[in-house]
């Protein structure tokens, strides 16, 4: 039986960061992970490949519609699906080879193979091979998600989809419903609009992204629908028929019923944690009604030296909260002061232009009856947003009436992903909305939006009436 001071299962996004903190921290660890490559969901069929499949056909959109009015002539422009499929596994396999590579530098042993609890200091881990047995002073689980199946619609791979299907097809469907009105939906959905599928975005909830504000959910629903997205809100998915060969997705509204034929559906309502054959019992893990991992604020089971991060446990199902989970138990596990912000932890949808969002929303903060001062400043009235031909969207700030405390930041436009990064820098150290909004900002630049939505919490933005 090898022996280890961690054993980590899942070489996701938390676990392998997990992993790589623990060995710079100087303990002997080992990385399980049934896969034949590291990354987990997020390198290999999540976050990466549709970010490069996003990527691609905004190239393509930029080629067919809006290389004119830039003055670039081209020829009849046509997606390659094929070779747009080889690029966005090209990209896969250069990170996963990454992270393995950064495994052996760091001298973390990699075990390929389903993992169990045999006890709580044991782990089964079945591979090729045959079965091993590891030992450890402490376990992180990091199994991440799963996408969630609607019980009266099970994926088949061929017409009902999931997230990871709907990276690989082999050709454009001619139609194509989305269930889920979520990040993975919409980003989906607007890689094979981009491409020519008649796309319906299905939502229960009255919006879609509903956990951004009223206002950005307007403009944002707009440009997706002028884009060629068909969204329908406050529909109940049913079930499904066939007709002809066809299926088509029922669902109703106050009452009435609504038929979407499609060649395909993308069921994305979500992920749900992913602690399948694990085992758990064994270890004495107990899970929450949600089945999650049920854990305390240092991230640890009720079980001496069994941890628990990422998708497994309550909280934003996100890459990077994984990562910070991960880094945290690394270090807690070393007698550090590990810590994690789980109030500033940012959400992104990547889709053209991106919505994204960290902290207290205006409608959430007038919700709870908290006074708040809001700025809000248009992309229209930024100059380099103008030059790249970028103007849709705004910034909006969210901050204390009393203090001017920054609450939260929400922001539509092309590099939201990037520019929210600011507002939490700003929001980790306590900072205000005069401090952003008195940060000296390179000029022309899409942050300086950032800075007016800042100055306009208290009517001083510049450039903006």
């Amino acid at each position: 039986m090898d022996s280890y001071d961690v054993v980590v299962i899942g070489a996701g996004p938390g676990g392998y960061v997990c992993a790589f903190r623990a060995a710079q921290l100087g303990l002997k660890v080992a990385l399980v992970e049934k896969r034949a490559t590291l990354g987990g969901t997020c390198l290999n069929v999540g976050c990466i490949p549709s970010k490069a499949l996003l990527h691609s056909t905004e190239q393509l959109v930029f080629a067919r519609d809006h290389a004119a009015e830039h003055g670039i002539r081209t020829g009849a422009v046509a997606a390659d699906i094929g070779a747009l499929m080889r690029r966005k596994d090209a990209v896969v396999a250069r990170l996963v080879g990454g992270v393995a590579a950064l495994a052996k530098a760091r001298k973390v042993a990699v075990v390929t193979g389903e993992a169990s609890f045999a006890s709580p200091t044991v782990l089964t881990v079945r591979g090729p091979g045959g079965a091993a047995s590891l030992s450890a002073k402490h376990f992180v689980i990091a199994t991440g998600s799963a996408p969630a199946e609607l019980p009266f619609m099970r994926f088949d791979g061929r017409t009902v989809v999931s997230s990871d299907q709907a990276l690989a097809f082999d050709a454009v469907p001619p139609s194509l419903v989305v269930v889920g009105g979520g990040a993975i939906g919409l980003e989906l959905g607007s890689v094979w609009a981009r491409l020519g599928s008649s796309v319906t975005v299905v939502e229960f909830l009255p919006k879609i992204v509903a956990s951004f504000d009223d206002d950005v959910v307007r403009v944002f629903s707009r440009l997706l629908q002028k884009q060629g997205l068909r969204i329908e809100t406050g529909a109940k998915v049913t079930g499904m028929r066939t007709d002809g060969g066809k299926a088509i997705l029922l669902a109703e509204r106050e009452g009435t019923a609504l038929e979407f034929p499609a060649e395909k559906i993308l069921v994305a309502v979500g992920r749900r944690p992913y602690t399948d054959g694990l085992g758990l019992e064994a270890a004495g893990v107990a899970l929450d009604e949600k089945k999650r991992i049920k854990v305390d604020g240092r991230l640890r089971t009720g079980v001496p030296g069994v941890w628990a991060i990422g998708d497994v446990v309550a909280g934003p199902m996100l890459a990077h909260k994984a990562e910070e989970d991960g880094v945290a138990v690394a270090e807690w596990i070393a007698g550090r002061a590990g810590h994690v912000d789980w109030d500033l932890v940012p959400a992104v949808v990547y889709t053209d232009p991106e919505v994204a969002s960290v902290g207290l929303g205006e409608d959430a903060a007038r919700a709870a009856s908290i006074p708040v001062n809001v700025g809000r400043f248009n992309f229209a009235a930024n100059g380099r947003a103008i030059a790249n031909g970028s103007t849709d969207g705004f910034a909006k700030i969210v901050a204390d009436a009393r203090s001017d405390r920054l609450l939260g930041a929400q922001i539509l436009g092309r590099g939201a992903s990037e520019l929210i990064a600011e507002v939490v820098a700003h929001m980790a150290y306590g900072g205000s909305a005069e401090d952003l909004g008195r940060t000296i900002h390179a000029h022309p630049t899409a942050g300086e939006a950032l800075k007016e939505a800042a100055l306009a919490v208290s009517k001083s933005a510049i450039h903006a009436i």
